[in-house]
């Protein structure tokens, strides 16, 4: 089964991505970071959709690093969905490893098109 994992602690977004993509995907979801990695090492998903703000205490920066420094995870493919904006922000998710930054509000059909590419 191709898991795909949406993180964040707005419900509507989950749910904005979730039905966007839930009828390609297995899609899974988490509120915080620390339910992610619960899931990510439960369920190894193949994609990841991780908001960079989040209460509790790892933001989606915390579940990046973890992903990447797990041999389990590490190859998993990463897309940050933030309201963080700034270039400085975009850039150090990348040297983090993520593999995709896009800006809330963002353009589904981005997201969607981007995780096409990740996930035949």
């Amino acid at each position: 089964m191709k898991y795909l994992l949406i993180v964040d602690d707005h419900a509507d977004i989950r749910r904005l991505l979730s039905i966007t993509l839930g009828r390609q995907y297995e899609v899974l979801e988490a509120d915080n970071g620390t339910a992610a990695l619960e899931v990510i090492r439960r369920y190894h998903p193949m994609v990841v959709l991780l908001d960079v703000m989040m209460p509790g205490e790892l933001d989606g920066l915390d579940v990046l690093d973890a992903i990447k420094a797990d041999p389990a995870s590490k190859d998993t493919v990463v897309g940050m969905v933030t309201a963080r904006g700034q270039q400085s922000d975009s850039d150090q998710a990348r040297k983090r490893g993520a593999d995709a930054y896009f800006i809330k509000p963002f353009s589904p059909l981005q997201v969607v098109s981007w995780v096409r590419e990740h996930m035949p």
